[in-house]
């Protein structure tokens, strides 16, 4: 059997996030569909994690085992012949079998983009959350400050089952400012927990507002309580820029 490591980029719009599901069209079963067509075999493609519905990719890593014999190169151009034009396999190459795209992950980055102008952007409406009122970005530094280092992300994280370990480290953060209102956040992290990213946006423009103050964040992430975090920031905006090995 081969291992084969594949590199994806994909708009996640139109998706229901990356993880397969019943009733639902997702990129993972998009991409297993076309690999199981070309190389004839029930194909499973594992993800460096999952990717929420609207949730896009810059970056996604995978990987999937396989008989066929058809070279990396060509199983590429096979595989992007047949997807549809938001989602492209940018790398396939053949690894180490113990190569796992999830299990050996190091750290991912995630970038998130706000739209913060008067009127709204037609051509970011899936790319970016627009925010009208006028954001202090010097206090949304000081706040994204605070989320560097290791915590207990309790706070920050959706929904979850039993004792779930929410101790994330987060490694680097930053902010850019771009042309015409555009803000980028940056994140990298060992892991994310479910919705933190988006958590952690929506307290960081709060706070933006004059909502909070970058001292309050200290108590909210000993606080172990998702209540007292923001708003959860809409999915379009979010991207997963790289993941590291």
């Amino acid at each position: 059997m081969r291992n084969l490591k594949m590199v994806v980029e994909y708009d996640g719009a139109r998706y229901h996030g990356w993880q397969r599901q019943i009733d639902s069209t997702t990129v993972q079963q998009v991409l297993e569909d076309i690999v199981c067509r070309i190389t004839r075999e029930k194909v499973v493609i594992f993800g460096s994690g999952r990717t929420d519905a609207g949730v896009h990719a810059l970056n996604q890593t995978a990987h999937f085992k396989t008989s066929c014999l058809i070279s990396a190169p060509h199983l590429l151009a096979g595989i992007n012949s047949l997807l549809p034009d938001d989602i492209v396999v940018k790398q396939l190459l053949e690894v180490a079998e113990s190569f796992h795209a999830r299990f050996d992950v190091k750290s991912k980055v995630y970038m998130y983009q706000i739209v913060n102008q008067p009127i709204r952007s037609a051509m970011y409406r899936n790319y970016a959350w627009y925010v009208r009122t006028p954001l202090n970005l010097n206090e949304m530094e000081k706040g994204l400050a605070v989320f560097k280092g290791t915590h207990d992300f309790t706070t920050f994280c959706g929904k979850k089952k039993g004792n779930y370990n929410c101790i994330r480290t987060i490694k680097d953060v930053r902010l850019e400012i771009h042309s015409s209102g555009l803000i980028r956040l940056y994140l990298e992290a060992d892991g994310f927990l479910r919705y933190m990213v988006r958590s952690v946006v929506g307290t960081l423009v709060e706070l933006g507002m004059g909502k909070r103050t970058p001292e309050e964040l200290y108590d909210i992430l000993q606080a172990k309580q998702r209540k007292d975090a923001g708003i959860t920031a809409p999915a379009q905006g979010l991207f997963l820029v790289e993941v590291n090995y």
